[in-house]
């Protein structure tokens, strides 16, 4: 009996024990073998924001769509340079202008003395007295030959040698005026067009004449783009098209144009396309500059939308494009995802985002590295 009593209550005694082991165990970890629930690295709490140093901007519609940055160089205007010639060779009596110097037009800017005007100067002057002689027998035969006592023949003659005598007298005022020449053999050589100076090749008591100009006289107040397109921009630019130029130093700036004419075959060396821009003076650029121009142009033309953000937001992550977006998660949460974009322009601390933004999304703009890190994996 008692050894019935005894099992009895070591049995009862088990059953407890095991009760209380299942009923108070700790739940078992992932050490254990059981899965720990996936966490979303993108999902970042305020605080955890705030500690990242991560600021945000919305994406913002651009102006105008840029279609791609191509090399240039910006050159003048075919009217925007020109020579200064004297038709006579001769010397250098008075250089009334120095190298660089601003420029209006019609201003002197040498006296030449010459020996043909000279000779010009003589001609008129032989022919102004044939042709006043000319004029008054000319009168005489015509009053002659309307009252019949000479031949109307010779009245006809008087006429035509009065006709060859003004048209010598002003064959020869016109050479001289046109050369700005005086019958004392002085020429005066003066600005064609208001500019600047580019280039004096002559020196008071020197020679004047030959192949080289003594002046050339550039105007800059308008500038044109000899620019090189891609052939996959070929299909895409046309004239009319907005042409920008970021100017060095100036925080930003921008010169502006447009594209006048697109060449119709391709290069085969540079596999490029020739095409021409006008383009607005602006500090700091000068001819014979080089530069990288943005031809853009409205959502019609472009084919496309197009949004602007802080050139920072974008990082390059396996040879691609990337910004940090800030969306919502599907239960709700915020969190940052990774998106590809592709950059088309990239000019005074502003990228151009022709795909892979929405307007007004929340780009992060600071802690990009630190962002870059937590969604290493995503």
């Amino acid at each position: 009996m008692d050894r019935k009593l005894l099992a009895g209550g070591t049995a009862a005694l088990l059953a407890v024990a095991a009760f209380g082991y299942y009923a108070f165990a700790p739940s078992p970890t992932p050490d254990q073998g059981q899965e720990a629930p996936a966490t979303d690295p993108g999902v970042l709490s305020p605080e955890q924001v705030s500690k990242l140093g991560i600021r945000l901007e919305p994406a913002q519609a651009a102006d105008a769509v840029p279609l791609g940055t191509v090399p240039g160089q910006v050159s003048l205007p075919p009217s925007a340079r020109v020579a200064v010639t004297t038709p006579f060779a001769g010397t250098a009596v008075r250089v009334l202008v120095l190298e660089g110097e601003q420029v209006r037009q019609g201003q002197p800017l040498a006296v030449v003395r010459a020996a043909e005007p000279v000779q010009f100067g003589a001609d008129l002057a032989r022919a102004q007295a044939d042709l006043a002689l000319d004029r008054a027998n000319a009168q005489r035969l015509d009053t002659l030959a309307r009252e019949g006592i000479v031949a109307g023949a010779r009245a006809d003659a008087a006429r035509a040698a009065l006709r060859r005598s003004e048209a010598t007298v002003a064959e020869n005022r016109r050479l001289l005026s046109l050369a700005g020449a005086g019958q004392d053999g002085t020429v005066t050589l003066r600005a064609p067009i208001t500019g600047r100076i580019a280039r004096v090749s002559i020196e008071t008591g020197g020679p004047v004449g030959g192949e080289m100009a003594p002046f050339v006289v550039e105007n800059t107040a308008a500038l044109t783009l000899d620019l090189q397109v891609p052939g996959h921009l070929a299909g895409k630019v046309r004239p009319g098209m907005q042409v920008s130029v970021p100017i060095s130093g100036s925080d930003g700036a921008m010169a502006t144009g447009k594209l006048l004419s697109v060449g119709a075959s391709l290069d085969p060396q540079t596999r490029s396309i020739a095409a021409k821009a006008s383009l607005d003076a602006a500090p700091g650029i000068i001819p014979g500059q080089g530069v990288m121009a943005i031809i853009s142009g409205d959502a019609e033309q472009a084919g496309r939308t197009g949004f602007s953000v802080p050139s920072a937001a974008v990082t390059r992550i396996d040879g691609q494009d990337y910004v940090f977006v800030k969306e919502s998660g599907p239960k709700g949460e915020q969190r940052f995802a990774r998106r590809k974009v592709d950059v088309v322009a990239n000019a005074g601390g502003r990228a151009i985002i022709a795909e892979g933004l929405k307007k007004g999304e929340p780009v992060a703009v600071s802690g990009i590295a630190e962002l870059k890190s937590v969604l290493a994996g995503q």
